[in-house]
């Protein structure tokens, strides 16, 4: 999938809504693996817009492992400062038949069905 180009006005304003965000994905020693690239897809489907934090790695291999991803997962690469990327992809349009991740909330998370014997609380 080819890296997602933005214009110089889009990639500013992008950077500076990236200021207050923490890093959503770490990438760990072992690097760039298939399960970071889909948590750090489901990361841009949940979010659009994400810091990941890599390994302490030259930058010249920081830069490589920024195209990377950005070319493989379609995204936009916005900002690479020290050790933390900073990538955009937009939302997949609503009537996307195939959505990248579930949206789906998970029932742990207290917007599912409700769990079998356990009452809600009256409000």
């Amino acid at each position: 999938m080819p890296e997602l180009t933005l214009s110089r006005d889009q990639r500013l304003r992008l950077k500076s809504d990236s200021h207050h965000l923490d890093p959503t994905v770490l990438v760990g020693v072992n690097g760039l693996n298939e399960a970071v690239l889909k948590e750090i897809d489901r990361a841009l489907t949940t979010h659009q817009l994400v810091k990941v934090r890599t390994p302490a790695l030259e930058r010249q291999q920081r830069e490589l492992m920024f195209l990377e991803v950005a070319e493989r997962l379609g995204a936009a690469r916005i900002q690479l400062i020290g050790r933390t990327m900073v990538l955009f992809r937009p939302a997949p349009p609503a009537d996307d038949p195939h959505p990248r991740a579930s949206r789906a909330p998970s029932p742990a998370s207290g917007r599912g069905k409700p769990v079998a014997g356990r009452k809600r609380a009256q409000t």
